[in-house]
């Protein structure tokens, strides 16, 4: 057996694992370490590079002592390395790859007036036809304008602006490309070109020299690290990819006709194109995996973290077991609430990161899990939005294949299933972003992974659907009314 080692940076925790060579995962190597995001009243939304740093190696130190305790596994070669991480964050370093700035995260919305004004400079349209993407708050444009503006001697600092996975990888090799799966995400890539955006690095006040040479190229340990990881000393670490490119490869969603819907801290659905030439519709993204194909899609900023908010912030019990039960008796949208789910600025299928959340039918009637399951259905009538613009760029309604934190709860799936209208297939790996780290790397090594078969799916019932389709036009209308009145 040669194994693999894959990292999954997400905002919250960092875990590692061991995969074989086609990709399963070896559960007892599992590791998994958390860490804070710190949040500020006006949208920032950080993370500290040394944490992320410190949780990594535990997670190494643990993954590595349990393929050492397994007999079979002890002397196993370790062929490669991968990792994903979440897309679209960055963080400046000095000299000797030290930290200048926070690693501000996708959440971070402190810059929407830079992005506000970065539209008013060029035309949106234009830009996302070249870039694949917005020029939205999520994007390194609006948040290097707004650190250029607001800390101009700390943006005169940074030499290298990077991913937090190219961070780490040079804190462990020395160095590390820029992976096409990770340049994607920012905003300054050109997918069809592979290449950098000229007309926006110059707008941000950037040196291409600045950015990390793009490549898909592994790189190795310095000796300080081989040292204490021996088993690691030669083994390729391959630069890490964005965590929807990972998704779609670990949940088989790779050739047409098969979408990944991923629905975790935030929550996408993607689909999976081979070719040279990257577009996308107007309002979905378009991010390359590697050089040679690309996912088109959308993805929600609120999702697992708005469930998490409602968890907290309405004392509702602390048993999922409870929770789940209450859930599963509440077949309909019967509450009586319109909800706008965003809570963080949010993206696809509008974008409009300036509106907030919005609670609306509150009476004294209304209980903490109806709050609960409103949100939750709010968040599934964007991706059900998103899903009719995929199906009618494909041409045809794709299978959807199903990962994430979702799959802890079949009622929350079932839901979605009737939300969609559409049968959905639960991933047999959950974490899917993980596994396609594992996938990248064997696909670099040339070994073959066995395609997606799909179980049984989660019906949608017909009724509901009829009836969930009525509460997601009562949200479109909602949402029309605040922009107007705004």
């Amino acid at each position: 057996m040669d194994p693999i080692l894959a990292f999954d940076i997400g905002t919250s925790s960092l875990r590692t694992s061991f995969f074989t060579a086609g990709a399963e995962r070896l559960t007892a190597t599992t590791a998994q370490e958390t860490y804070p995001l710190h949040t500020t009243a006006d949208g920032g939304a950080e993370l500290t590079p040394a944490l992320l740093r410190e949780a990594a190696l535990r997670c190494l130190r643990t993954s590595l002592a349990a393929l050492r305790a397994d007999r079979k596994l002890a002397k196993a070669r370790i062929v490669g390395i991968g990792t994903s991480c979440f897309w679209h964050s960055l963080v400046g370093v000095g000299s000797g790859n030290t930290p200048i700035t926070p690693i501000i995260t996708w959440a971070d919305s402190r810059c929407q007036k830079d992005a506000e004004a970065l539209r008013a400079e060029f035309s949106e349209k234009d830009l996302h036809a070249r870039t694949g993407c917005m020029v939205r708050a999520s994007f390194w444009p609006a948040k290097l304008r707004w650190l250029r503006r607001t800390k101009p001697t700390l943006f005169g600092k940074v030499r290298l602006w990077l991913s937090p996975a190219e961070w780490l990888q040079r804190e462990f090799c020395g160095e590390a490309q820029c992976a096409y799966g990770m340049a994607t995400g920012t905003g300054l890539f050109n997918p069809s070109r592979l290449k950098w955006e000229p007309t926006l690095l110059e707008a941000c006040g950037l040196r291409e020299e600045q950015l990390g040479d793009l490549g898909d190229s592994p790189s190795s340990l310095l000796l300080k690290w081989a040292a204490e990881f021996p088993e690691l000393a030669e083994t390729p670490w391959f630069p890490a990819i964005g965590d929807g490119a990972a998704s779609n490869l670990g949940s088989g969603a790779t050739r047409p006709g098969l979408a990944a819907i991923n629905v975790g801290t935030s929550a996408a659905l993607r689909v999976m194109t081979a070719g040279k030439r990257a577009r996308a519709p107007y309002g979905l993204f378009c991010y390359r995996v590697d050089a040679e194909r690309f996912l088109v899609g959308g993805a929600v900023s609120n999702a697992g973290n708005l469930r998490a908010w409602c968890l907290r912030e309405t004392r509702l019990p602390e048993s999922a077991e409870e929770i789940e039960r209450e859930l599963q008796a509440r077949t309909k949208p019967a509450h009586g609430l319109t909800i706008l789910p965003f809570w963080t600025a949010e993206r696809a299928p509008t974008w409009r990161d300036d509106l907030q959340g919005t609670i609306a039918g509150l009476t004294q009637h209304t209980s903490a899990m109806d709050i609960l399951q409103a949100t939750t259905e709010a968040v599934y009538y964007r991706i059900a939005r998103i899903a009719e613009m995929v199906t009618k760029h494909e041409g045809a309604q794709p299978k959807f294949i199903v990962s994430g934190g979702i799959q802890k709860s079949p009622a929350s799936i079932q839901r979605l299933a009737h939300i969609l209208d559409a049968p959905l297939y639960a991933n047999d790996e959950a974490e899917a972003s993980i596994r396609g780290a594992a996938v990248f790397v064997a696909e670099k090594l040339g070994r073959e992974v066995p395609p997606f078969k799909g179980g049984k799916p989660v019906r949608p019932r017909k009724a509901l659907a009829v009836l969930y389709r009525q509460h997601r036009a009562a949200q479109a209308r909602l949402e029309a009314w605040v922009e107007k009145a705004g």
